[in-house]
């Protein structure tokens, strides 16, 4: 059952067989959301993800938001779902040892701790890699395994204030802010399943595992790669807010965002579409974007004089008729509730025992034969340490020695 086909529940486990990541084995110690979006998205595609959990606490997401589920509340449950839950206790030989155990057998091992802490743990690359030349070691770190940042944790905010990220805004009057979503968390998860799924590859045709390593750093300066490469090599600052033509302006009822490019003459079509007495394009002074850069201040006084006499609906129609790039400046709700998110299937449902119908977004990546699915609701915390064990060769008794031990709560 496809994710589109989940309204009614979760789709049957079968329909993991056909999909690309069918038999791939991801033990996944990752935690908040740069590293469960990467691997949420390797069970999307089919593969089994043994999420690994503190006992007691679990993933820092679950505890991390106040909510009337408590560990299973929506932010935990947007970003785990197709993957099972072992709550083991890593501090202890045994719990280690249990790991150590599905690792040998595994394909690919995440983790988004600081550098340094899989290795304390006694899960560094060279020590599993050994025992299992065929693993994917997979790592999400803020800064990387060298130079003076190395040490510090990585965190979104963090990330954008110190990539350049932060800095860059609309213009140098604009207030400095955090940017609300969780930016350079998601860009370098999906960097990070971008590389399992290159080493994946790599092993199909060498039979050998390797290290993947990304770092948030490096995902925000690539995501500048080309005002990277304007700063580099012109020593010129690019702003693509800072386009003279472009903007968000209000409206009656709400506000817009305008692009004014991308046509032969945007100001032209602009002043049609404002329904200005002058043509503006037909201004010596206008005539070029370095001059229409010098007046922005005078044509955002004109857009929004204009833009302020009607509704959001009404510019958008004659911008469009004029074939100017524009949309409607939408809050997370209504984008919720638009017929595009509906066209494209972008919201889907699955049952959770404790919670009830949980409706959460679908993976962003369509693929006509082979389809993502929903196949698990995001699991309770420890939900499947006695099944996981069992597939691993663990005895009901040694099981519950564990259990009444600690180990496995």
């Amino acid at each position: 059952m496809t994710m589109t086909d989940t309204a009614a529940g979760v789709g049957s486990a079968g329909a993991a067989e056909e999909q690309p990541l069918a038999g791939i084995t991801v033990v996944d110690f990752t935690q908040v959301y740069m590293g469960p979006s990467a691997t949420q998205l390797l069970g999307d595609f089919g593969a089994d993800v043994i999420k690994v959990e503190r006992p007691g606490l679990g993933d820092i997401s679950r505890n991390s938001f106040p909510d009337p589920d408590g560990q299973d509340n929506p932010i935990f449950l947007s970003i785990n779902r197709n993957k099972r839950s072992l709550s083991v206790d890593t501090r202890q030989e045994e719990g280690r040892a249990v790991l150590r155990r599905i690792i040998a057998e595994a394909d690919v091992v995440v983790s988004n701790f600081r550098h340094g802490v899989m290795e304390r743990m006694g899960f560094g690359y060279e020590e599993l890699s050994a025992a299992n030349p065929g693993l994917i070691w997979a790592s999400g770190t803020g800064f990387g395994t060298e130079g003076p940042y190395a040490h510090k944790g990585g965190q979104d905010a963090i990330a954008q204030a110190y990539s350049g990220v932060m800095w860059r805004r609309e213009s140098p009057d604009t207030p400095l802010s955090m940017y609300p979503t969780t930016l350079c968390d998601y860009t370098t998860g999906m960097h990070l399943f971008q590389g399992i799924l290159l080493a994946l590859r790599t092993r199909d045709r060498t039979g050998s595992g390797q290290k993947v390593e990304v770092t948030m750093y490096d995902s925000m300066l690539h995501m500048q790669m080309q005002e990277a490469c304007m700063q580099l090599n012109r020593g010129y600052e690019v702003n693509w807010a800072e386009m003279p033509l472009s903007g968000v302006f209000e409206t009656t009822d709400g506000a817009l965002c305008l692009v004014g490019g991308f046509t032969a003459n945007p100001l032209h079509h602009l002043s049609r579409a404002l329904d200005l007495d002058d043509d503006l394009s037909e201004r010596a002074d206008l005539a070029t974007l370095e001059q229409q850069f010098a007046a922005k201040p005078e044509l955002h006084r004109i857009f929004a004089a204009r833009f302020a006499t009607g509704s959001t609906q009404y510019w958008c129609d004659r911008l469009e008729a004029e074939g100017l790039l524009n949309a409607p400046v939408l809050s997370l709700e209504q984008t919720l509730a638009d017929p595009q998110t509906t066209a494209n299937n972008m919201i889907v449902s699955a049952e959770h025992p404790g919670v009830g119908t949980v409706k959460m977004l679908n993976a962003p990546i369509r693929l006509s034969a082979t389809p993502a699915t929903v196949r698990r609701i995001a699991p309770r915390l420890g939900e499947h340490n006695a099944e996981i064990l069992s597939e691993y060769g663990v005895d009901d008794e040694t099981i519950e020695r564990l259990r009444a031990d600690g180990v496995l709560r």
